[in-house]
């Protein structure tokens, strides 16, 4: 882990340094705190001589305000260094947190979807926005409170030892102790933290399911029923929190008790010490003030520590995702500026999503560029799963899926995926403007160009009714649009990426007779030189496709063009009576 770390505070190594000659900088004025008051109670109330050549030509009231001019100087200059430190420190850490969230949401958009339909996708939002903070926790809140408090620890170190070693000795001696504590408690809090930051990743996960299907809740009125889920999870959480804020609670109160007994015994050594004649009142002052600093860096140590091991956990569920290899390798092939011919080949394809259960098994077949080619079948049957294959959402589990020739596996994923234009089921549109929806694909194409498209999926006349036109801002998963115009927009987006295949699946699922009409009527203009798969359950949809695919049981059972289907009397033809209520 510490490698990995280390791999994003190293374009930041410069600023760390400063920022550690900053921490040792303020740990100097640390140890000089409580100086001035020594020399006021040795040298000016009790008017002992002044050890320090430059001070002994001025009378007690200049030393006296010369030491309360240096204690403020020092309070300003240990202010001012904080901050600045502060400042230094909450920067590198926000930049390592930036960046490791940009890898980590980038590789997740290079995971297959196969690894992304085994997750959730509350948990990767959690992983994303708040586990990428353990960083900055593991860096900021744990390297620089040890580093001060290991400084300021050899400084007064230094300075008690020369005072009085045997008190210092017996001031140290509670480190055993802590170090103790530290370790027997430490797999206890690391355990607590991992269940917290889990329990907290299924209340996301809870309340994104509950938002993306807000009207499915209610037109089955389950409210109630989400809310008791959604409070399961919460008191999971909460309970996870509790058992973690006790532990530490329990954590730094034994901290605080062994470090009290720590001062206790110091103070009353220290004592007789005086009244021994051994030390001085200035330096007992200085001792006790050094001893609540001393103390002070271990308790942030002990504290860190702690911090640290809840960090650790957060850093692990990223770096679990990070380490998850990409199922599908890219190739190094690219397509010529032209585009594909869109020659499609199925050589002996299998898949299945789940061992042992194949979806769809040994399918061969050649399409030529150019063709209409739909693809018919009951509900589950593979036909989805089946045009996934060509821009490589899946790999084919056996066999080999070829465009113009070359394994669609040799292509590189970018290159492969400009070739095609899809339009999937359900129409998907972003809470975006209705411009920026369609132009999804093509950002860079003019004003004429999409209003081409839109006109095309029969959406235009709609979009120039509305009071900002192509500028209308989409509600959250197109809840402002009916379901057959979010349909018709992700056509315009699809007609508009103007790619040489084009994967039509369902396209007018969500429309009347009229309106599939007017579209098919667009979406003929735009199959003519390209070759075009439609996934239809509407028979009515395929009459004009070059060749019709029919799947059963993750097989084509049939092929051919409408008419020959028809005429074959087999399964198709019998599906096609029946949706056109036709007697035998």
């Amino acid at each position: 882990m510490r490698r990995k770390v280390l791999k994003y505070l190293w374009p930041y190594r410069f600023p760390f340094i400063i920022a550690l000659g900053q921490v040792f900088l303020i740990s100097m004025f640390e140890i000089l705190k409580p100086w001035p008051f020594k020399v006021v109670i040795d040298n000016v109330l009790s008017g002992k001589p002044v050890p320090w050549a430059f001070l002994k030509p001025f009378p007690k009231e200049t030393i006296l305000l010369i030491s309360c001019v240096s204690l403020i100087l020092i309070y300003l200059f240990l202010g001012g260094l904080t901050m600045l430190n502060n400042y230094t420190t909450i920067k590198i850490g926000q930049r390592m947190v930036n960046d490791l969230r940009s890898d980590l949401y980038g590789h997740l958009q290079r995971l297959s979807l196969a690894f992304h339909s085994r997750r959730q996708v509350g948990d990767l939002l959690y992983r994303v926005t708040t586990d990428t903070y353990s960083i900055q926790a593991l860096t900021m809140n744990g390297v620089f409170p040890i580093a001060t408090a290991v400084t300021l620890l050899g400084g007064m170190f230094f300075v008690m030892i020369r005072l009085d070693w045997q008190l210092t000795l017996m001031a140290l001696s509670i480190c055993p102790v802590l170090a103790i504590m530290i370790t027997l408690l430490s797999k206890s809090i690391t355990s607590a933290a991992t269940d917290f930051r889990e329990q907290e990743s299924d209340v996301y996960s809870v309340v994104q399911r509950a938002m993306s299907s807000m009207r499915i809740i209610q037109a089955f009125t389950k409210e109630e029923d989400e809310h008791r889920k959604f409070m399961k999870a919460s008191v999971g959480s909460m309970d996870a929190s509790l058992r973690l804020y006790t532990l530490q609670n329990f954590y730094s109160g034994v901290i605080n008790v062994v470090m009290s007994l720590g001062t206790a015994f110091v103070v009353w050594i220290g004592a007789r010490h005086v009244l021994a004649g051994a030390l001085s009142i200035g330096d007992i002052v200085i001792f006790t003030t050094y001893l609540a600093s001393l103390y002070g860096p271990i308790y942030t140590i002990s504290q860190t520590w702690g911090v640290i091991q809840g960090a650790k956990v957060g850093f692990q569920r990223v770096s679990e995702i990070l380490d998850v290899e990409r199922d599908m390798k890219d190739g190094n092939r690219v397509f010529p500026d032209t585009g594909a011919k869109g020659e499609i080949t199925l050589d002996e394809v299998s898949f299945q999503y789940v061992a042992g259960q194949p979806v769809l098994k040994n399918l061969s077949v050649e399409i030529r560029p150019g063709l209409k080619v739909a693809i018919v079948g009951p509900t589950g049957v593979g036909k989805s799963t089946l045009v996934s294959l060509f821009p490589r959402f899946y790999d084919a589990c056996e066999g080999r899926v070829l465009i113009d020739g070359i394994d669609v596996r040799e292509y590189q994923l970018k290159s492969l995926r400009r070739q095609i234009s899809m339009v999937l089921q359900p129409p998907l549109v972003f809470p975006i403007s209705i411009r920026e929806n369609i132009a999804y694909g093509r950002p860079e194409a003019t004003e004429a160009e999409i209003i081409a498209a839109a006109r095309l999926a029969r959406i235009h006349d709609y979009i120039s009714r509305l009071p900002k036109g192509y500028d209308t801002l989409v509600g959250e998963q197109g809840a402002t649009l009916s379901e057959g115009q979010r349909q018709r927009i992700t056509i315009a987006r699809a007609i508009l990426r103007n790619a040489p295949i084009l994967i039509l699946d369902e396209p007018t699922s969500s429309v009347d007779a009229e309106t599939e009409a007017a579209i098919m009527e667009g979406l003929n203009q735009l199959m003519v030189g390209r070759t075009t798969f439609i996934i239809a359950h509407r028979l009515s949809t395929v009459r004009e496709a070059d060749m019709i695919l029919v799947l059963r049981s993750g097989e084509i059972v049939e092929r051919g063009n409408f008419a020959e289907l028809v005429h074959a009397g087999g399964g198709f033809a019998s599906l096609y009576r029946t949706q056109f209520g036709l007697k035998e």
